[in-house]
């Protein structure tokens, strides 16, 4: 009797130790497989990260329904508008150093071709330097030179930028302008970065503003933070449809 019974417990951890090892698997070719399929829908030059969450996952995909899923993408791509502007067109680029969203309760329709997630919280990060492209572009005809830093800390304890630049005045000469100024988020997908008073009063631009695009219906700015390593945004979103 007892050795059968301690054959049957290493029946069935053997068992359960195969089950963990082919649900391994196939979450990392589920992964796999949506990260290909992501980069080339989106034409993404680098292949996104992405992690489904949570055990077993066989059977979250025969009930089609994922707890949590994060996905990452580095170097991506957004347009943005002419400060100040309604318009969310524009030629210009801004390259968005890390995109990070985490994805929960994910439902899979039945032919598995399409998803909606519940919510989605997510964060980018935009570099400095990348802000100083986009911002010396946008600013090109009345001032040059225009770079985007870190100014510390305010007198509310909010991370603020720093804008320099040198601003080309008709009959004048040039005139080098600079200072520190607040980041806000207006409306659901719009950056404002407040300018510098003697750059905003030579310019007559209050501030730098533009919208971060590209991003799936339903997902909206929420907050942003300046730090010494660029801007941290904030997203947030509910009902978001994802399909092929």
């Amino acid at each position: 009797m007892r050795r059968g019974i301690r054959i049957l417990l290493i029946l069935i951890v053997v068992l359960g130790g195969l089950f963990v090892a082919v649900d391994r698997l196939a979450v990392a070719y589920a992964q796999s497989q949506a990260a290909e399929k992501l980069q080339s829908m989106k034409g993404l030059t680098d292949k996104p990260s992405v992690s489904i969450k949570g055990f077993p996952f066989l059977t979250q995909v025969a009930a089609r329904d994922l707890n949590d899923v994060t996905v990452s993408i580095d170097n991506v791509t957004a347009p943005t508008a002419s400060p100040g502007s309604a318009s969310t067109g524009g030629s210009d680029l801004l390259r968005i150093a890390r995109f990070t969203a985490d994805l929960h309760n994910v439902r899979i329709n039945s032919n598995f071709s399409g998803a909606v997630a519940d919510t989605v919280t997510g964060t980018a990060l935009i570099s400095y330097s990348d802000l100083s492209k986009v911002a010396s572009d946008q600013l090109s005809p009345v001032a040059s030179g225009v770079t985007v830093a870190y100014g510390g800390t305010g007198s509310s304890g909010q991370g603020q930028v720093k804008i320099s630049g040198t601003v080309h005045l008709p009959f004048l000469g040039s005139e080098q302008v600079g200072g520190t100024g607040s980041v806000t988020v207006r409306g659901s997908n719009r950056v404002l970065i407040e300018t510098p008073h003697g750059l905003s009063r030579l310019t007559r631009a209050a501030g730098l503003s533009w919208p971060v695009s590209g991003l799936p219906t339903g997902i909206w700015l929420s907050g942003i933070q300046a730090a010494p390593d660029g801007l941290h945004i904030s997203l947030t979103g509910s009902e978001i449809q994802f399909a092929e």
